[in-house]
């Protein structure tokens, strides 16, 4: 089997980058909820020490967001070179692949801006 492309390994690194954004997201919404329901339920004595550690998680994941847009850009602008140099020498199915990842890495950045 022959090793992947450059271009079939940017793609790989643009559409792996992008699925990791979005789990950040989900688990930043899953922690607000566990915040909420931590505030509204009547706490035992750890209640407070959970609620701060899972504020802190909250914030944790939240400060990860910005570098993983700067990881997606970079990575897209990559694979965007890649595809201008190697692009018509590609077989058809890569060059699609390639041009759904920069489209999916490009809304991934619109929508975590």
């Amino acid at each position: 089997m022959a090793p992947p492309s450059k271009l079939a390994i940017s793609t790989s690194v643009v559409t792996r980058l992008v699925k990791e954004e979005a789990s950040y997201h989900k688990e930043a919404v899953q922690q607000a909820s566990r915040i909420a329901k931590l505030e509204s339920s009547p706490g035992d004595e750890n209640a407070e020490y959970t609620l701060r550690q899972e504020r802190q998680a909250l914030q944790e994941t939240k400060n990860v967001l910005p570098s993983m847009k700067a990881k997606i850009g970079q990575a897209v602008e990559r694979l965007e070179e890649e595809l201008e140099v190697s692009g018509a020498d590609a077989p058809d199915a890569e060059v699609t692949k390639a041009k759904e990842a920069i489209a999916k890495g490009k809304e991934a950045m619109q929508e975590s801006a």
